[in-house]
């Protein structure tokens, strides 16, 4: 899942897309470099950021969207917490929402159910601009992992098709080095809910902590935790370095095969 953000302020990309054309040629570069879906996101949700109003992130994402549904041949996600937006990207051919909230909006299991398209439900603590603040877990792998059980039965309760459910351990959302960690290495845990695990690490601060803080290792650091959460069984790594991550994954499955 490549990282499309049309945002000025995401951590990584933030104003390097908010360009249409730009961003369109990005879509297109990713879908040649390998990427099976791509995530569209107009709002950022990095610590810190402040949220934006539905009008400004719709704004930002179907004037794109109508031209990536023409112009590329994969599918596109986008990501948004608001059923408005999650409704206006469906009308115009987004085939996932990426939720971060985990149908947060009341509204927001009604318009997947209608739709009848896969939703990502992802765990976070808190909200963005105050979620890094106090973190806390007894058990981080079992609480995430209860929550996102039971986010995922509301959905099916809600009318969502249990196979439309994917799962997100939300890396970097209301969590520090060690718990985002023990989401990595237990990560297979997680297939016992039942649901395609997507996993997205790509150039967060988890990574620079992880390789000691050293910039010129966020390529290698993010392509090596991408591999290892595609070995500990995610279905989808989202990142920002498609070629680089399908190369290594590429050769990661023909080793397995040999």
């Amino acid at each position: 899942m490549g990282i499309l953000n049309v945002t000025p302020d995401s951590f990584s990309d933030g104003g390097l897309y908010a360009d249409p054309e730009r961003a369109l040629d990005r879509a297109i570069e990713m879908q040649e470099e390998g990427a099976d879906l791509i995530d569209l996101g107009g709002e950022s949700s990095r610590p810190g950021a402040d949220p934006v109003s539905a009008a400004e992130e719709i704004g930002r994402v179907i004037p794109l969207l109508k031209k990536l549904v023409k112009k590329t041949k994969i599918s596109i996600s986008v990501d948004t917490c608001r059923s408005t937006t999650a409704e206006a990207a469906l009308n115009e051919g987004a085939s996932l929402i990426n939720d971060i909230s985990a149908l947060g909006d009341p509204a927001m299991a009604g318009v997947i159910a209608k739709w009848n398209v896969p939703v990502i439900l992802m765990h976070k603590k808190g909200e963005p601009k105050t979620m890094q603040n106090d973190v806390s877990y007894d058990d981080v792998v079992r609480e995430v992992g209860e929550f996102l059980r039971t986010r995922a039965a509301f959905a099916v309760e809600s009318g969502i098709s249990s196979d439309r459910i994917l799962i997100d351990p939300g890396i970097g959302f209301g969590k520090k080095f060690e718990h985002n960690k023990s989401l990595l290495d237990r990560l297979e845990e997680f297939k016992k809910l039942g649901h395609p695990v997507v996993f997205g690490a790509s150039r967060k601060r988890f990574i620079q902590e992880m390789f000691g803080q050293v910039p010129q290792q966020v390529l290698a650091g993010s392509v090596a935790v991408a591999l290892l959460a595609a070995i500990h069984g995610a279905s989808i790594v989202r990142v920002h370095d498609v070629r680089e991550t399908k190369a290594a994954i590429r050769l990661a499955n023909l080793e397995a095969v040999l």
